[in-house]
């Protein structure tokens, strides 16, 4: 018996309690839980956002541990040794047709252990388990969307939804690449955090008046008929979530058909990607912002997390 916290119905608290886990199948190995993150998608699950899932679930993808005493990471997909490596070789993760996300039909990482098949797991530079679990996701979220969108230095990108768990670290990276960045949040305190960063604070995005090339819309309905009024003609907006999980509503289609504008969706990163952002993470390209909470206290960091009082991901350390 393992100590876990199980979503058993949508939009009510986590229940932390012992159960039973098995290995689903043959070549699946126990990952001693040591840091998961709690991921905007998490969210969106938790709210029912996802009509295919149903509770009991036990969530959590973004996970660090160990594997027979040594420090390893998981890739979030449950895909099979032939999907993962077709991944890396087309850099979409698009081209498997069985990919699960990691707590969305088997048991993730809100525990502490997770069965996990065994070419998921990679190691770990060091053991600090908490730092991955915060920005891994991020960077690799913000890797993949930059090469999508063909980001190089010099171009303007605004990233909303900046000062969160995904947000914040993609701001690093943009800002490393060389992009003038524009970060929105509503707050002025996270403001002057970006603005540290090398980004732009925006907490007004109807003020902004200067076009950019690319926009990376974490947010979602909430910003996006704003984020597509600053895009230049022939811009691109990249998808990257909808935190609200509520329909996009497009005010001015317009706007996207007489300008030439770009909508791409992304879905997720590769396994290399996800490498990478571990490699930046330990050489101290990017810096992880986080809060730790102990399992027991899944229900107050989801509540911080949707009440938007972080700067960065909430951490939860079994």
């Amino acid at each position: 018996m393992v100590r876990a916290a199980v979503l058993r119905e949508f939009g009510a608290p986590l229940s932390v309690e012992d159960v039973e886990l098995r290995p689903p199948g043959p070549g699946w190995v126990p990952v001693r839980v040591r840091a998961v993150g709690v991921c905007g998608r998490d969210l969106v699950v938790w709210r029912g956002g996802f009509p295919g899932l149903r509770p009991p679930l036990i969530l959590g993808h973004e996970v660090f541990g160990e594997l027979d005493g040594d420090p390893v990471g998981v890739y979030p997909a449950v895909v099979d040794e032939e999907c993962l490596r077709a991944m890396d070789e087309a850099g979409t993760t698009t081209v498997c047709r069985d990919y699960r996300i990691l707590g969305e039909g088997v048991p993730g990482g809100y525990a502490e252990l997770v069965y996990v098949p065994r070419h998921l797991v990679f190691e770990l530079p060091d053991d600090r388990y908490a730092d991955y679990a915060a920005a891994a996701c991020g960077v690799a979220t913000a890797l993949h969307a930059a090469r999508l969108a063909g980001v190089g230095a010099g171009d303007r990108v605004l990233v909303t939804g900046a000062s969160g768990g995904v947000g914040v670290h993609a701001v690093q990276v943009l800002v490393g690449m060389g992009a003038r960045v524009y970060a929105y949040t509503r707050s002025p305190a996270k403001a002057r955090v970006l603005e540290r960063l090398g980004a732009v604070p925006v907490t007004d995005l109807a003020g902004l008046r200067e076009k950019v090339d690319v926009v990376l819309e974490i947010a979602g309905a909430p910003t996006v008929n704003e984020s597509l009024r600053l895009l230049r003609p022939r811009g691109t907006l990249v998808l990257v979530g909808n935190v609200e999980g509520r329909p996009l509503e497009i005010r001015r289609p317009a706007l996207i058909i007489m300008r030439e504008l770009r909508v791409v969706g992304t879905a997720a990163y590769t396994p290399s990607e996800y490498r990478e952002a571990v490699r930046m993470v330990h050489e101290g390209a990017v810096r992880p912002f986080y809060r730790l909470y102990r399992l027991e206290e899944v229900n107050r960091a989801y509540e911080d997390v949707a009440s938007s009082r972080l700067v960065g991901r909430a951490v939860l350390v079994p």
